[in-house]
């Protein structure tokens, strides 16, 4: 394992040995793994550690056993604790996507804060493999299907040559300790079911199934490195650059073999999603002065063109609804939708509102809350600070700064994820709802 582990390493380039890497340890199985062959090497190593906080005792157990195994070899070591389900509440994700978000912020804080040149982490041959499946559950193109690379930017993965099994074997004959993380076995998580549901009937299908999918993805690398020329190429009969502005040109775009998968490509760049390239290809031929906006850049319509410009950071952003959206895409992705009071059914819950569509004057608004606004909350009479409103619902400071508002001619209609406005309920003598959802993708 070590003499593979090191050619893998310098075969693949990953890093130069005189370079300082940070290992990313949890205390399982593969990352103990990890700092074991790292501790046999003469590589320049740290480690970095995330406390979670979601398995109660066990989590600071962990933390605990990696910090001794660590400074028992004079090795820099680097941890903290995360509220990670406060996290994932507040920016309506799912546990395992806060973790991955907290755990890759920090590590990339503490790589560039103690100077380390890259991040280890101990992703293997069967993580490879689930990622492929995890992937394509989720809709992905051809990068999405080459899963996992040995080399990522700062992230580095010098274990992506061995199977899990080999992993165990030799995490057995070389007597490694490490934390048993009871939460691997429970198939409510997304990994897992494909880890212990859907790879085993694979596998009985055809007992090298494994092996035949690594080759596979490794195929697909090779096909993804032919459509990248490809797309490339197409890009410049469609693509100009001006004043730190990048324009397309809309009937280029229109008249070339596959526009639509060439605009994901190129938006792709930008930080817009695959739902935000589809919606605006739909609408290549609609009136101009639409905006829409990745974390990152804004893309403004126009007759001909499109522009994408880099939003300034800390802009006071301001969005709109037309009357005819059925999606927005920022700040969040939101889902709009009209329902005769025949056909609707009430829902409760924080991310939905449910408006009286006649009440409403488009374009609607949303903008971030400020000092001074005020609304009449649902079920009061009179009037409220909004300021007062987010102290009594003991909004969380964090939270607080991210308090989005929807409004309709300058008057509050929802306090995002919180409480809509008395004014624009619903009533007896409502005849359409407008619905508006904040999706928790």
């Amino acid at each position: 394992m070590y003499s593979r582990f090191n050619e893998f390493v310098y075969t693949h380039h990953l890093f130069d040995p005189g370079q300082k890497v940070l290992l990313a340890v949890s205390g399982g199985m593969d990352s103990m793994v990890l700092l074991h062959l790292f501790e046999k090497s003469t590589f320049i190593y740290g480690v970095v550690h995330c406390n979670f906080q979601l398995r109660g005792n066990d989590s600071d157990q962990d933390e605990e056993f990696v910090r001794q195994q660590v400074t028992s070899h004079g090795v820099p070591f680097f941890f903290r604790r995360f509220e990670t389900e406060e996290h994932a509440r507040i920016n309506g994700i799912s546990v395992e996507m806060a973790a991955r978000e907290l755990r890759y912020t920090f590590f990339e804080e503490v790589r560039m804060t103690h100077h380390y040149d890259f991040i280890v982490t101990a992703h293997h041959q069967d993580d490879l493999l689930e990622t492929f499946f995890l992937n394509l559950s989720r809709k992905t193109g051809i990068r999405g299907l080459t899963g996992i690379k040995e080399k990522s930017g700062h992230i580095i993965r010098p274990l992506l040559f061995a199977t899990r099994q080999e992993i165990e074997q030799y995490a057995r004959i070389s007597y490694i300790e490490f934390r048993q993380d009871r939460t691997n076995n429970e198939v409510i998580y997304q990994r897992n079911f494909i880890r212990h549901k859907i790879l085993p009937l694979f596998q009985q299908l055809n007992p090298a199934f494994k092996t035949n999918l690594a080759e596979t993805i490794l195929n697909l690398r090779d096909a993804e490195d032919v459509y990248s020329i490809g797309i490339e190429e197409a890009k410049k009969k469609v693509v100009t650059f001006h004043d730190n502005q990048t324009i397309i040109h809309i009937q280029s775009l229109q008249v070339s073999p596959f526009p639509e998968t060439l605009l994901f490509e190129i938006l792709a760049e930008y930080n817009f999603n695959a739902r935000t390239a589809g919606h605006l290809f739909r609408r290549l031929d609609s009136e101009p002065g639409k905006q829409f906006f990745s974390k990152t850049h804004r893309l403004v319509k126009d007759r001909e063109l499109l522009f994408i410009t880099p939003l300034p950071e800390n802009e006071e952003r301001i969005y709109y609804i037309e009357k005819e959206d059925i999606e927005l895409y920022a700040p969040f992705i939101l889902h709009v939708e009209k329902i005769h009071r025949k056909d609707f059914q009430m829902i409760q819950s924080p991310l939905v509102a449910c408006l009286d569509l006649q009440k409403l004057e488009f374009p609607l608004l949303i903008r971030k809350w400020q000092q001074g606004d005020y609304f009449q909350p649902l079920g009061m009479d009179g009037f409220k600070k909004l300021s007062d409103f987010l102290i009594d619902e003991k909004v969380p400071v964090h939270e607080k700064e991210n308090t989005w508002l929807l409004c309709s001619a300058q008057k509050i209609v929802w306090v995002m994820g919180h409480r809509i406005d008395n004014r624009f309920k619903i009533t007896p003598k409502t005849a359409v709802i407008l619905k508006i959802e904040i999706s928790a993708e």
